[in-house]
């Protein structure tokens, strides 16, 4: 298969934001790919190649970010518990200390 024209990354993110800017004025996704692209002078599947992509990774990095958030609430959980187990502790052992000092009798 023939490689076709290599586009820059700069390109493909004015289309996608054309793309997202059009949708608005078109009944259906497929008619605005249709439209955008023939504005662009490209093939549609080209664009709606990039528009998976970039739904992809805005997918996956929104999984990662929830993922995040996930762990970031557990680990705060658990530090609030092992702080709240410190003060006990850390009361405990001035009860005990108080009670074994020879000084106090």
């Amino acid at each position: 298969m023939a490689r076709g024209i290599r586009y820059t990354r700069e390109s493909q993110e004015k289309a996608l934001r054309l793309l997202g800017e059009s949708r608005a004025n078109h009944s259906s996704e497929t008619k605005a790919l249709a439209s955008v692209s023939q504005s662009l002078g490209m093939a549609p599947e080209t664009l709606r190649r990039w528009r998976n992509r970039a739904d992809r990774t805005v997918t996956a990095q929104s999984a990662r970010d929830a993922q995040a958030a996930a762990e970031l609430k557990r680990l705060r959980a658990e530090v609030a518990e092992l702080r709240k187990a410190n003060e006990i502790l850390t009361t405990a052992s001035a009860f005990f200390a108080a009670r074994l000092d020879p000084t106090r009798r």
